[in-house]
């Protein structure tokens, strides 16, 4: 029996970590995991050595959880190493933690394979020689990342990106306008303001503005935004309530039809910029942030794109509209473009293909798997002593 030990951080690490689990109990049908993670995880059947509900912190949470953080991961150590032994451990994402904790596994002769690398082209490009030294194979979720770590010596590889397989595609439109009351003869304008309190309250005034300078502009055209789950009613109100003359609906668990079935995209930097792009949805960018981080940010970088977009075409192809320039009218310009000039938005379509293209139809989730399988047969051939 084979035994394996999942580290996640958050909650889309849980997501892609069960997804990844699904495929190995296909592949090692007598599998036993275990895992720091979630409820997804749970419903396939994985023990939870810890629930990572309490890790996924930012700000000054992330300052009070050091402590949690540094003996969660001393518990983990001696568990694997006193009671599981397990035959490997798999890390996914969530680097400021889990680099750390592949060290200590590594020196205490533990086998460590890594799902989603922390993005080391965008700043700290020196943790790759920790990656080098502590991880057997890193497993690469965009396709010019596979370049830089094999530059730095890194047994890595491109294995697809988990959303490219996860994320549905049949939505039809006029069942999505007809179930959230949307007019059929107008054009649809999908706003995503984020999923952090301080987002909304930092971006989706910006959003509204520019939706009140194209609704002056443009009247054949209605707004609605995509509330994260997290985000009250009460927070997004308090903003609407500012706008009386924008009639904008709200939608839950909606996101990735309102990304399909939108004209353009009113979007803060994130994931969510390369799911607008699998659906090939034309978009503006914006984010804004405290002005020490925005600094730090731009001392750090390596690359001068945040959208994912962007940075897998190597080229602007969507507008990036960040801190002082997060203008509603600049926002609010482009988007009319988009809505009006057929010429700017079929550009824009086309080069979101090309990204598409790039990323490929691999399931990630089973070529981790897969990597993994190979690794555990090679591990378990017993070497002849007479060669």
């Amino acid at each position: 029996m084979k035994k394996i030990f999942i580290v996640t951080g958050e909650h889309s690490g849980d997501v892609h970590a069960s997804y990844v689990v699904r495929e190995l109990k296909k592949m090692i049908p007598d599998v036993t995991v275990e895992a720091v993670g979630g409820k997804n995880l749970e419903a396939e059947g994985v023990k939870l050595f810890s629930d990572h509900s309490e890790m996924g912190v930012i700000g000054t949470d992330a300052v009070k959880a050091i402590y949690s953080h540094i003996m969660l991961g001393k518990n983990i150590v001696k568990y694997l190493k006193d009671e599981y032994k397990p035959d490997l451990v798999l890390l996914i994402d969530y680097g400021g933690f889990n680099l750390r904790l592949a060290k200590v596994l590594y020196e205490n002769g533990i086998e460590v394979f890594y799902f989603i690398s922390p993005q080391v082209w965008a700043s700290r490009k020196g943790r790759l020689r920790n990656i080098k030294k502590y991880i057997s194979k890193m497993m690469l979720i965009l396709p010019f990342e596979e370049k830089i770590h094999k530059a730095a010596g890194v047994n890595a590889e491109f294995v697809g990106h988990p959303l490219v397989s996860q994320i549905p595609f049949d939505f039809d439109k006029k069942l999505f306008i007809s179930e959230n009351n949307l007019d059929p003869n107008k054009k649809i304008v999908g706003v995503f303001p984020g999923s952090r309190k301080m987002e909304i309250n930092t971006l989706l005034e910006v959003f509204l503005k520019s939706a009140s300078i194209i609704h002056s502009k443009c009247k054949d055209v209605q707004f609605c935004i995509g509330q994260a789950p997290n985000i009250s009613d009460d927070l997004i109100q308090m903003h609407l309530n500012k706008y009386p003359e924008l009639d904008i609906k709200v939608v839950k668990n909606q996101n990735y039809a309102l990304l399909s079935c939108s004209d353009v995209l009113m979007l803060v930097s994130g994931t969510i910029t390369l799911e607008a792009t699998l659906y090939k949805t034309p978009m503006v960018v914006s984010y804004k942030a405290a002005d020490i981080a925005y600094f730090l940010y731009l001392m750090l970088r390596y690359i001068k794109f945040v959208s994912l977009p962007n940075i897998i075409a190597g080229k602007k192809i969507v507008e990036e509209y960040l801190q002082y320039k997060a203008r509603p009218d600049f926002i609010a310009e482009e988007v009319i473009g988009l809505l009006t000039d057929e010429s700017k938005r079929n550009n824009m379509i086309t080069e979101l293909s090309r990204v598409n293209n790039q990323l490929g139809d691999k399931v990630a989730s089973y070529e981790v798997a897969k990597n993994i399988n190979e690794f555990l047969c090679k591990s378990s051939i017993i070497p002849d002593k007479r060669l």
